[in-house]
């Protein structure tokens, strides 16, 4: 059993719950899928194909269970769908999300340098920083190319 499947094993027994199946076909998809933001309908599918007798319904409660728990993070990326993603525990530092407003593509932007910023924000307002999080909204590399600037 891999690292992150026993965490979540445990996490789960800790609350008086169980991996049952459908959790587990779940959390296979969001592992399989590292690094992928992927809406609850895109998991639902890929859940289907191992688990066809699995609902629509249980594959939210179960998302909403990771989230509850910590294990995965849920993001709006102003597409309209709720998008999930592993929380890698591992990794020492936040990443943030670049999200083209034409396609919808979703890029990370795996450095973080908003320490400096925390420190000057936590002294200022005397404010403690638990967590942060930063999206940029524009045109990917594709679609710069492809669209042309408004006439004026």
């Amino acid at each position: 059993m891999n690292a992150q499947v026993k965490r979540l094993k445990d996490e789960l027994e800790s609350k008086g719950l169980k991996l049952t199946p459908q959790r587990r076909a779940t959390l296979d998809v969001i592992l399989e899928n590292k690094g992928q933001h992927l809406s609850t309908e895109e998991i639902y599918e890929y859940v289907k194909e191992k688990c066809p007798e699995i609902g629509l319904a249980t594959v939210y409660r179960t998302l909403q269970l990771l989230v509850d728990i910590d294990f995965v993070y849920k993001h709006n990326f102003n597409d309209g769908k709720s998008r999930y993603e592993l929380n890698c525990q591992d990794e020492d530092h936040h990443h943030h999300h670049l999200i083209c407003i034409k396609c919808g593509t979703v890029l990370e932007v795996g450095m973080d340098s908003l320490e400096e910023l925390e420190s000057i924000v936590t002294k200022k307002y005397n404010f403690t920083i638990t967590d942060h999080k930063l999206k940029f909204f524009g045109f990917c590399e594709d679609c710069k190319v492809n669209t042309k600037p408004a006439q004026g």
